[in-house]
C-alpha cells in the first residue's frame, strides 16, 4: 500500500484543532490514549486526536504555551527564532502549508521574470495543482525527468536553449531544488551536486529556493548540517508536520528582504490564520535534540535491518542515494496479513518498505525483531 493511502485510511492524516484545545482549557480526557506506536510507514510519529490532545496538555503543564495572534508573538515567534538558528538564515516565518511556502518563495525570488527552473519529479512541479502558472504566471521549465537529481550540464543547456532559442528572450527568474525528493522515495542528489548548482545559479544571478520539506532526513543520512544545505539557497522551506510533531504547518527561511514580504502575501492568498500555537507548541517542544534522536534512530535502524536480513523472509536494502526509506521484499509472505500482524503488536508497517524515524527508539531491537519475525511467520 502506498504511504499516503495508508496514512489516510488510518484516520491519522489530519488532526482537528478543536480536540487539542479542550485539555488546555481544563476539560478532562475521558479515556487514556494508547501508547505511541513505532511507525515504519511515514517520516515521523502519527498521533491520533486523543494522543495529540494529551501531548499538548503535557507540554502546557511543564512549559506555559503562549498564544500568537495571526502568527505574531507567543510560541510562533519563538519557533521562528529557533529555525533562524537552525538554518542560519536572517529571518523565518510560519506558513500554513508547504505549498504556500514554495509558491510564495518562488513568486518573490523570480520577481517579474516568468520562467522558473524546476525538478520534473518535485512537489513544486507535480503536486501543487499548477499553482505557479495559475496564480503566479510562471512558466515552468522541468529538469531531470522522473529523477531526484540532474547533472549541471542539463541546467546549463536549458538556460542556453531558452536564451538563444526565443525571439523575445527573457531571463530565468529563479530555480527550485527539492532535497530529498518524496516521489523518488526520499532519495537525494549529493551535497556536492547541490553545491555546484548553487555556485552556477549565483554566477548567473538566478535566485535558488530549496524545498527542504524533509531536509532533516537528508542531514541525518548525509551527515551534513541543515545549515550547510540552507546556506546554498536563498530560501528554504521545511515541513513542520512530516516528522516534527505538528498537525500542519511549514517554515520558510531566508533573507529579511524576502521574508518581510510574506505576511501580506500570506494574507491575500487566504493563508492568514488567527491562531497557530497548537502547531508551533508541538514543534517547539520536540525540536531541541531532534537531530541527535534521528542519528540514534538511524543507527538503531541499521542494526535492526541487519538482524532482519538474517531471516529467510526478509530482504531489505538501502536505496542508492537514499535516506530514511529502505525497500523491503518479503518472500512467501502475505502482505495484508503481515501488516495486520504488525499492527496487532503496536507497530505500523507495510510489506514494501521500511521507513526509519525516531519512533524506532520507543522499543529495543530485540523486541522489534521478534515482532517482525512473528508477523512474518503468521503471514
Amino acid at each position: 500500500m502506498e504511504r499516503r493511502t495508508f496514512i489516510k485510511s488510518s484516520g491519522l492524516g489530519s488532526l482537528p484543532f478543536l480536540t487539542p484545545l479542550l485539555p488546555l482549557m481544563g476539560a478532562a480526557v475521558s479515556h487514556p490514549a494508547a501508547a505511541p506506536a513505532v511507525n515504519f510507514v511515514a517520516a515521523g510519529e502519527l498521533l491520533n486526536t486523543q494522543q495529540y490532545a494529551e501531548k499538548l496538555q503535557q507540554i502546557g503543564q511543564t512549559t506555559p504555551i503562549e498564544q500568537d495572534a495571526f502568527g505574531n508573538g507567543g510560541c510562533v515567534t519563538a519557533l521562528e527564532e529557533k529555525f533562524e538558528q537552525l538554518t542560519g538564515k536572517e529571518k523565518a516565518i510560519f506558513m500554513p502549508t508547504g505549498t504556500m511556502a514554495n509558491q510564495l518563495a518562488m513568486k518573490v525570488l523570480s520577481g517579474q521574470q516568468t520562467k522558473v527552473l524546476v525538478m520534473e519529479n518535485s512537489h513544486y512541479y507535480r503536486d501543487e495543482a499548477d499553482a505557479a502558472s495559475t496564480l503566479h504566471n510562471k512558466r515552468l521549465i522541468p529538469l531531470g525527468k522522473e529523477n531526484y537529481r540532474f547533472p549541471l550540464d542539463e541546467l546549463k543547456a536549458a538556460i542556453e536553449y531558452y536564451k538563444e532559442g526565443e525571439y523575445f528572450p527573457s531571463g530565468v527568474g529563479a530555480m527550485t531544488v527539492e532535497i530529498p525528493v518524496r516521489r523518488n522515495d526520499n532519495r537525494m542528489m549529493s551535497y556536492r551536486e547541490f553545491e555546484q548548482i548553487s555556485e552556477y545559479c549565483r554566477a548567473q544571478q538566478i535566485p535558488l529556493h530549496l524545498d527542504g520539506a524533509r531536509i532533516f532526513m537528508a542531514s541525518a543520512w548525509s551527515g551534513i548540517p541543515v545549515s550547510a544545505y540552507a546556506a546554498l539557497a536563498d530560501t528554504i522551506y521545511i515541513s513542520l508536520y512530516k516528522y516534527l510533531g505538528a498537525a500542519s504547518g511549514a517554515m520558510l527561511c531566508g533573507k529579511k528582504e524576502v521574508i518581510s514580504q510574506m505576511p501580506r502575501l500570506i494574507k491575500i492568498h487566504g493563508g492568514s490564520m488567527y491562531r497557530n500555537w497548537t502547531n508551533a507548541a508541538m514543534v517547539l517542544h520536540g525540536i531541541d535534540g531532534f537531530m541527535d534522536r534521528l542519528a540514534k534512530a538511524r543507527q538503531q535502524g541499521d542494526a535492526l535491518i541487519a538482524m532482519l536480513n538474517r531471516l529467510p523472509q526478509f530482504r531489505i536494502t538501502p536505496a542508492k542515494d537514499g535516506t530514511c526509506v529502505y525497500p523491503m521484499e518479503l518472500k512467501g509472505v502475505d502482505a495484508t496479513v503481515f501488516k495486520k500482524g504488525m499492527a496487532a503488536q503496536g507497530i505500523r508497517a507495510v510489506a514494501s518498505e521500511l521507513i526509519i524515524n525516531e519512533t524506532i527508539l520507543y522499543r529495543d531491537n530485540n523486541d522489534l525483531f521478534n515482532a517482525f519475525k512473528k508477523a512474518a511467520g503468521i503471514a
